[in-house]
């Protein structure tokens, strides 16, 4: 047996929309993200999931309660899946940022890809051979297939808002 990860990207934010890099600040879903964390809901209503993990950021806790709805479970939530921490870039507009010099406070590749690596063993040991959903964000879930796959995270495909992936671990 292994578990099974259904990994996530959180619906789009207001943020999202008007481009704004949000990093680890709390977010908030947009009608759009509301509507995409209901289709992924409807999509995976007979899916048999035993655990819903999210960020502990509001916009990836409450694409998770929207899809945990049918399924009558509570949202656990963990900071190992919290986005990268973009330093000063944080609330920034992204377009701005194209030709930037970097600030020394955003988080490192390494680190986070050590976080990524980190929440993939806690799946395991805390829902051995469950079948777990888990709502992230786009940086930090592209660390975590970046891990699984032992690939660079510029040879992982970008996720969407409400993007569905599924692991085996």
């Amino acid at each position: 047996m292994m578990t099974k990860l259904y990994l996530v990207r959180h619906g789009e934010t207001v943020d999202n929309a008007k481009q704004i890099l949000q990093g680890q600040e709390q977010g908030e879903l947009n009608a759009t993200g509301i509507s995409q964390a209901r289709k992924v809901r409807d999509e995976l209503r007979a899916e048999p999931i035993d655990a819903f993990v999210a960020s502990d950021l509001k916009r990836s806790v409450d694409t998770c309660r929207i899809i945990a709805e049918p399924h009558n479970c509570e949202v656990v939530t963990t900071p190992l899946l919290r986005e990268r921490d973009w330093g000063d870039f944080t609330g920034k507009f992204i377009p701005d940022l194209k030709d930037a010099e970097w600030p020394g406070n955003v988080e490192t590749i390494e680190h986070l890809r050590a976080r990524a690596q980190n929440f993939l063993t806690w799946l395991k040991v805390a829902y051995p051979d469950q079948t777990v959903l888990a709502v992230g964000h786009g940086i930090v879930n592209k660390a975590i297939q970046s891990v699984y796959y032992r690939k660079p995270m510029n040879e992982i495909q970008r996720m969407t808002n409400a993007d569905v992936r599924v692991l085996l671990l």
